[in-house]
C-alpha cells in the first residue's frame, strides 16, 4: 500500500522534534482523522534556515511532514509558497486518495507557517 519513499520517511523522519528559538510555530489538525502536525521554522537572512515537526498521526502524515521540512529548508518564504499537497504527494510517489489527507495536512501547516512568518515581519 505504501511506496518505498513513504516508508523511508516514516521510518527515518527528517527534522523531527522541537525547534528552540523558532521564528514561528504553528499547529494544524485534520478533524476527520484526528492527525495533528506542529511545524516550527527559524528564519536567518530571509531564508528558512531550519524546520522541525512533531506529528501525531498516520504513516502518511508523518512521511509528508518529513518531506515538507526538506522542501522548506533553504527556501525563502516566497519560494516556499509553491509547495502544495499535490507536490508533496508527488515527492512520495503519488499518494492514493485514501492517504492524500497526509499531504493536505502538511500543505495546510506550510500555509499556516508562511502566514505566521508574514505577520511576524509586519
Amino acid at each position: 500500500m505504501f511506496s518505498e519513499a513513504v516508508l523511508d520517511h516514516f521510518r527515518n523522519p527528517r527534522n523531527a522534534g522541537e525547534l528552540p528559538g523558532a521564528t514561528a510555530t504553528v499547529e494544524v489538525s485534520n478533524p476527520v482523522c484526528g492527525d495533528i502536525l506542529k511545524l516550527a521554522a527559524r528564519i536567518v537572512d530571509a531564508r528558512i534556515a531550519e524546520v522541525r515537526f512533531l506529528c501525531r498521526g498516520c504513516t502518511t502524515s508523518i512521511a509528508c511532514a518529513s518531506v515538507l521540512t526538506e522542501r522548506l529548508t533553504g527556501r525563502t518564504p516566497a519560494e516556499a509558497r509553491s509547495i502544495t499537497a499535490e507536490s508533496l504527494s508527488e515527492a512520495l510517489g503519488q499518494l492514493p486518495g485514501a492517504t492524500f489527507h497526509g499531504a493536505q495536512l502538511a500543505a495546510d501547516a506550510a500555509h499556516a507557517l508562511l502566514q505566521r512568518l508574514d505577520s511576524n515581519n509586519r
